[in-house]
């Protein structure tokens, strides 16, 4: 293998790093490397040595891409001569199936962009809902949940507790006024929440938690914590709908698209007959 000499390196990079200089100053392109039949040139690697770097890296940087690319090379050809013929059919043919399903599934892409309806109303989810609500079983714990962490020493934080404890509206409207001061909190119990997720962030067990309780208060040396669970779904019962909404719209966007493409592909199929450029014999 036949790799440009350090000094040649040394003279491209001699006024400036040699990547910067413009097409046009390189009359003819000169290779900086070679093996077997195969050329390297400055603009094969100039956009990929970062810039503003000093000139020993950019040298070392050079040094690894021709390295590279010779190695890479050798294998290549290594490979070829050593495979078999049968060998190599087989990965052209495997190579040749690869490169028509990315062209067929990019074309199909195009058309689904065009033409897919995206809009999906509540009537559609809620009767998808129904239809399969055996496919919906929770594999984790869900809570109703509502809760505060802050620091024990807040100055009013008997007013804090009192708003968390109660049910109106306006009380919880003023405990949200406060919330800059909360360390964490999750006010609104009417969103199923995962039990997994609350674990992180309060220092409650998951026994305790899978209880509906109107009230649970836990202090450490720092913090306070405060607790109320609404409502509590266990793993295997039926998941909430409005907890999966997301989850179903994206499974009738996926049925969608299905029924497009075939669609799409009876109708090409039935031109292409039409026209007589698909015959079958």
């Amino acid at each position: 293998m036949k790799f440009i000499s350090f000094l040649s390196i040394l003279f491209l990079f001699s006024s400036c790093n040699y990547l910067s200089f413009k097409k046009e100053e390189i009359l003819v392109p000169v290779p900086i490397a070679s093996i077997f039949d195969d050329e390297l040139f400055v603009d094969d690697i100039r956009n990929l040595v970062p810039k503003n770097i000093s000139k020993e890296d950019s040298l070392v940087i050079v040094k690894n891409m021709i390295h590279n690319w010779g190695v890479k090379k050798i294998m290549l050809k290594k490979s070829l001569d050593n495979n078999t013929s049968q060998e190599n059919a087989k990965i052209n043919n495997l190579v040749e199936n690869y490169k028509q399903s990315l062209l067929i599934n990019n074309y199909k892409e195009q058309l689904i962009k065009q033409q897919l309806d995206t809009l999906i109303s509540d009537e559609e989810v809620e009767q998808y809902y129904e239809l399969n609500k055996q496919n919906f079983k929770l594999n984790e714990e869900l809570l109703k949940i509502k809760y505060l962490h802050f620091k024990k020493d807040l100055i009013n934080k008997k007013e804090i507790v009192s708003l968390f404890k109660s049910d109106e509206i306006e009380d919880l409207e003023a405990l949200e006024k406060h919330q800059l001061t909360f360390n964490s909190f999750q006010l609104n119990d009417s969103v199923w929440v995962a039990l997994d997720n609350i674990l992180l962030k309060i220092p409650f067990s998951r026994e305790i938690l899978l209880k509906k309780t109107k009230f649970i208060q836990k202090q450490d040396s720092l913090s306070l914590y405060l607790v109320t669970v609404k409502d509590v779904l266990k793993r295997n019962d039926l998941a909430p709908m409005s907890y999966i909404e997301s989850t179903i719209k994206q499974l009738i966007l996926h049925q969608r698209k299905i029924e497009l493409i075939r669609k799409i592909e009876q109708i090409i199929v039935k031109d292409a007959i039409q026209n007589k450029s698909f015959k079958i014999y």
